[in-house]
C-alpha cells in the first residue's frame, strides 16, 4: 500500500455559491495533497457550476460533472462512479475542512487498514447569530462518542458516524453498498450498513470537521428529514440486526416518543412489556398494552430494552438502574432518543 494513497472527495452541489469558494479552498488547502475532487452540480440555478468549473481550470484534481437525475443520493452515486481513489471521503459544498483533516484520517487509517472506518469529530457554526443550543449539545454527544469510541452503543440514539468526517477504503465501502441504497437520510442509513458489516470504528479525538447551519439547508427543508427521530429507520435495522424474538422486549418511556415508538413496533407484530415512571399512566391501556411502573423489569428474565425518554436527568438515573440491575448481567438496553 503507498504511504499516500488517494482519497476521493466526493461532493454534490446545489446552489450553494456563496459558500463553495470557501469550501473548495479548504479542500486545496489540505496538508495531504493526494486527493481528488469529484463535484456532481445536481442542477443548481445560481453561480455554483460556473465556480466549480473555474477551480477545476485552475486545479485538474477537482473534476466536475452534471448529474443527470436529480437529488442528492443519485449525485453521490454518479459522483462515487467517477472517482478513483483507494480511499473515498465525502464532502458538502456548504461546509468547510480543517487544513489538516486528511492527513490525521490518512495517517490514522494506515495503522489499521482495510476493516476500519477512521472517523473525527465536528463542529456546527454559523455565519452570522448564534449557534442553537441544540447544536452545541449535539456537538458535545458526537465528539464525546467519538472520543470514547462508543459507536455501535450509541447507534439508535443518532446517527454516530458524523457525515464528512470519516474515511474508509474503497473495497470496505462498496461492502456495505456505498451510496446505492436511496434511503434518507443517507448517512444515517450507511451508518447502520456499516455497523450490519461489522466494520471496526476508530475515533479521532480532534475536530475534523465544519459544518454550516442555515436555515435553507436540507435537514431543514426535505420531508425526508422532518421527524428527525427516524424511528422508522432505527426499528426496521434493530429487527434486523439486534431483536432476539426469543427474549422478552421492554418499553421504557410512555411519553410522545414512547407511543410513536410502540406504534412502530406494533408494525413488527412483536409482543411487549411498556412501562414508565408516571403514575398516571401506570395501570391505563394504551394500543392494547397495559403500561406498568418501571420497577417490574428486573423481574423480566433476560430482557431486552428500548428506552424513549428525552430527559437527561431521567436518562441519567435509568442508566443508574440498569447499572445496578446489570450485575448479574440480565439485559440489553439501547437508547431510541
Amino acid at each position: 500500500m503507498r504511504r499516500e494513497p488517494l482519497v476521493s472527495i466526493v461532493m454534490a452541489v446545489r446552489d450553494t455559491a456563496p459558500y463553495l469558494p470557501g469550501c473548495l479552498d479548504s479542500i486545496i488547502e489540505q496538508t495531504y495533497q493526494n486527493w481528488e475532487l469529484i463535484a456532481v452540480n445536481d442542477h443548481s440555478s445560481d453561480a455554483s457550476p460556473a465556480i466549480l468549473l473555474d477551480y477545476s481550470g485552475q486545479d485538474p484534481r477537482i473534476r466536475v460533472f452534471n448529474n443527470d437525475r436529480s437529488r442528492l443520493i443519485p449525485a453521490l452515486q454518479l459522483g462515487y462512479s467517477k472517482s478513483q481513489g483507494v480511499l473515498i471521503n465525502r464532502m458538502d459544498s456548504d461546509d468547510y475542512m480543517p487544513a489538516y483533516k486528511l492527513e490525521v484520517l490518512v495517517t490514522e487509517w494506515l495503522k489499521y487498514g482495510k476493516g476500519t472506518i477512521i472517523v473525527g469529530g465536528t463542529r456546527h457554526f454559523v455565519d452570522k447569530g448564534r449557534l442553537g443550543d441544540g447544536f452545541v449539545k449535539y456537538d458535545r454527544w458526537l465528539n464525546g462518542i467519538v472520543k470514547d469510541g462508543r459507536f455501535y452503543q450509541e447507534i439508535y440514539r443518532e446517527c454516530v458516524i458524523p457525515s464528512h468526517c470519516w474515511i474508509i477504503h474503497r473495497d470496505d465501502f462498496n461492502a456495505v453498498e456505498a451510496f446505492d441504497p436511496i434511503v434518507y437520510p443517507e448517512d444515517y442509513d450507511l451508518c447502520f450498513r456499516i455497523y450490519r458489516h461489522g466494520l471496526a470504528v476508530v475515533g479521532v479525538d480532534k475536530v475534523l470537521h465544519y459544518w454550516r447551519d442555515r436555515s435553507d439547508r436540507i435537514s431543514r427543508t426535505w420531508e425526508e428529514y422532518r421527524d428527525n427521530r427516524y424511528f422508522d429507520l432505527k426499528l426496521r435495522y434493530f429487527y434486523e440486526l439486534d431483536r432476539d424474538l426469543a427474549r422478552p422486549l421492554v418499553i421504557w418511556g410512555a411519553g410522545r416518543n414512547g407511543k410513536d415508538l410502540v406504534r412502530g413496533i406494533q408494525s413488527y407484530a412483536d409482543t411487549f412489556y411498556w412501562t414508565c415512571d408516571n403514575e398516571n399512566k401506570i395501570g391505563k391501556n394504551i394500543y392494547g398494552v397495559v403500561i406498568q411502573h418501571y420497577s417490574e423489569i428486573p423481574l423480566i428474565e433476560h430482557p431486552q430494552i428500548i428506552i424513549a425518554v428525552t430527559s437527561s436527568k431521567e436518562k441519567a438515573g435509568i442508566l443508574d438502574l440498569l447499572d445496578s440491575w446489570n450485575k448479574k448481567p440480565v439485559t440489553d438496553y439501547w437508547f431510541f432518543i
